[in-house]
C-alpha cells in the first residue's frame, strides 16, 4: 500500500511561487495515476491537476490551468506541482492523491483510494 507525504507549503506574497512535492514510499508510483487537490478554508476539496503513467497531465480547475505546472519523477517516487504567480484565492490544504486504476476523468475525488496528508499553502495580498 502506498503511503503520500506532501511537503514544500508556506506563505508567500502575490504572485510569488511555490513548488509542491509529493513523496510515495511503500509501492512504486510509476504505474498509479497522481493528482493534486486543494481544500480553501469554508470550501469543498476540490481537484487542481492529474498526471498520468507517462507525464500527460490534465488541469481540472481552469483557473490554475496558465500558472501551475504537474510532473512526476518515478525514478524518485515523487510528484511536484509548480506554482507561480500565486493569488490568495490560491490559499488552501494542498493534498495528494493516487489511484492504479484509470477510471477516466479523474477529477473526482471518489477516484483516489490513497491519500496524503496535505500541506498548507497561504497567499497574502
Amino acid at each position: 500500500e502506498v503511503q503520500l507525504v506532501e511537503s514544500g507549503g508556506g506563505s508567500v506574497q502575490a504572485g510569488g511561487s511555490l513548488r509542491l512535492s509529493c513523496a510515495a514510499s511503500g509501492d512504486t508510483i510509476a504505474n498509479s495515476i497522481m493528482a493534486w487537490f486543494r481544500r480553501a478554508p469554508g470550501k469543498q476539496r476540490e481537484p487542481v491537476a492529474v498526471v498520468y503513467p507517462g507525464g500527460g497531465a490534465r488541469y481540472c480547475a481552469d483557473a490554475v490551468r496558465d500558472r501551475f505546472t504537474i510532473s512526476r519523477d518515478d525514478g524518485k517516487n515523487t510528484v511536484y506541482l509548480q506554482m507561480n504567480d500565486l493569488q490568495p484565492d490560491d490559499t488552501a490544504v494542498y493534498y495528494c492523491a493516487a489511484e492504479k486504476r484509470d477510471w477516466g476523468y479523474m477529477c473526482t475525488l471518489d477516484d483516489y483510494a490513497y491519500w496524503g496528508q496535505g500541506t498548507q499553502v497561504t497567499v497574502s495580498s
